[in-house]
């Protein structure tokens, strides 16, 4: 019984639990900026690019081959690179969402720095001494 209580008091950490939020959290708002990017930032790049899905963006290394009936019979070798740059795209929002969102979060928990406090009673007799000394 020994493991089981220490794993139920394991679980009963609330940083356990906060984790295990912010992973939910995290997988549906990189659900959310997916959807930002594929709905609306991608389209206005792809309409500045001719009209042309960024996720169909490919160097084509060898097209298709057809037969005289046209039916396809090697296929084609291409480098999907649209594909890659469309993820990168959604890296690099989701993480300047989550930096500015710590951002202001950090900003918002750090606590008021208090006046820096003023000497100690040791300090003060210490000058009291050394200016009567001086007299």
């Amino acid at each position: 019984m020994g493991m089981i209580s220490e794993f139920k008091e394991f679980i009963a950490r609330g940083n356990v639990v906060d984790l295990a939020v912010g992973v939910v959290i995290g997988a549906a708002f990189g659900k959310i900026v997916t959807a930002l990017v594929d709905g609306i930032v991608m389209p206005i790049v792809g309409a500045t690019t001719g009209g042309v899905s960024v996720s169909d963006w490919k160097y084509v290394v060898n097209p298709a081959q057809l037969d005289a009936a046209g039916k396809e019979v090697a296929a084609e070798v291409a480098v999907k690179y649209g594909m890659f740059l469309q993820t990168a795209i959604d890296f690099v929002l989701i993480a300047l969402v989550i930096f500015l969102f710590l951002k202001a979060y950090n900003r918002m928990r750090k606590p008021a720095e208090a006046a820096p406090a003023g000497p100690s009673e040791e300090v003060l007799l210490l000058r009291d001494i050394r200016d009567a000394l001086k007299k």
